[in-house]
């Protein structure tokens, strides 16, 4: 093959508008002002039909984004703490002795939020322990603050700008005062720690005062998590999942015959397809306890810690909806198991 001569090649580069020697990668568009960027925000929350009285109110005692929310957002434990080492802060005997008995003290309360949705008890009483140590802390942020700060953030903007639009509109519809309302430093309210979207969609009123009110109603925080595991899917009368037995020899088979899924939020893709139960036993998966797995037309996903391996079924995934992470969900099904 003839050769074309090095300058040659430099001409054709140059005039064809792809030298690039010393060029600098391109760059993305500089922030604007913050005060520029709420001024956006302002118009913006107008045109979608907010008040202008509470647009003004809302955000004049946001100033400045604030530091330790995005510090936060950077260090989240679920993101950072193996599943393991998070199991093991979070469910301690402690916690288990005090869920249970939480689950005593609303046993009747329970009980009618479990008829209505078909949700278990046990798994209510879990998810309200790990969102707010069951009610005793929300958080002390203003929400529209916190919202404000992560949605300037260029991380996730566009995830935040929404959610911020969505907590006005909460203000607007009069759900809550604006200096009552304060939660997380990622804007998640009340005891079942939701997100504005998510109070707008699952939040219920069950008190029958005519407010879902997810800050000091235990009936409307117990109905509202329930409503919103049954609007992820959960399926009445079926479990989580349960730990396993793996060893060294079968991980590898599972590896090798049974691919990780490939869609959906980073906790979904590290867990494996789902499989029949009869499957993951001739692969030579075991109870923890060393006997077989059940025999069930159930199919299940392997989801992997550090030591502990779990095989999870359908109701699995309405945990992972209210907050993908392995460690949370983990968490939340075993702590439902230890009331059970």
């Amino acid at each position: 093959m003839r050769r074309i001569p090095v300058a040659t090649v430099l001409l054709l580069l140059v005039a064809g508008g792809v030298w690039h020697l010393g060029a600098q990668a391109p760059q993305s568009p500089p922030q604007p002002d913050f005060a520029v960027w709420l001024e956006g925000v302002r118009v913006e929350a107008l045109e979608r039909g907010i008040r202008p009285d509470t647009v003004a109110r809302a955000l004049a005692s946001v100033e400045a984004p604030e530091a330790v929310v995005v510090a936060r957002d950077r260090a989240q434990p679920e993101q950072v703490q193996s599943l393991d080492r998070y199991v093991q802060q979070r469910v301690t005997t402690q916690v288990r002795r005090t869920a249970n008995t939480k689950a005593r003290t609303h046993a009747t309360l329970l009980a009618q939020i479990e008829k209505r949705f078909g949700v278990p008890a046990e798994v209510i009483v879990a998810i309200w322990g790990l969102e707010s140590n069951f009610g005793r802390f929300t958080g002390t942020r203003p929400t529209v603050t916190a919202l404000a700060t992560l949605a300037y953030d260029p991380r996730r903007a566009t995830l935040f700008r929404q959610e911020l639009f969505q907590a006005l509109t909460i203000l607007d519809e009069g759900h809550i005062a604006l200096d009552e309302l304060k939660g997380s430093w990622a804007g998640a309210m009340g005891q079942p720690q939701f997100m504005p979207s998510s109070y707008r969609r699952h939040a219920v009123d069950i008190d029958g005062d005519g407010r879902a009110n997810i800050w000091t109603s235990e009936a409307d925080v117990f109905g509202s998590i329930a409503n919103y595991l049954k609007n992820a899917g959960w399926i009445t009368g079926e479990r989580w999942g349960r730990e396993v037995r793996i060893s060294k020899d079968v991980m590898a088979r599972i590896e090798a015959a049974v691919p990780m899924r490939s869609t959906g939020c980073r906790a979904v893709r590290e867990m494996t397809e789902a499989r029949p139960l009869a499957e993951w036993t001739r692969l030579g998966v075991v109870q923890t306890t060393g006997r077989p797995l059940p025999r069930a037309t159930l199919e299940a996903s392997l989801v992997r810690g550090v030591g502990r391996h779990f095989l999870v079924y359908r109701n699995y995934d309405a945990f992972i909806d209210y907050n993908c992470a392995h460690s949370y969900a983990i968490s939340a099904g075993l702590l439902s198991d230890a009331i059970r």
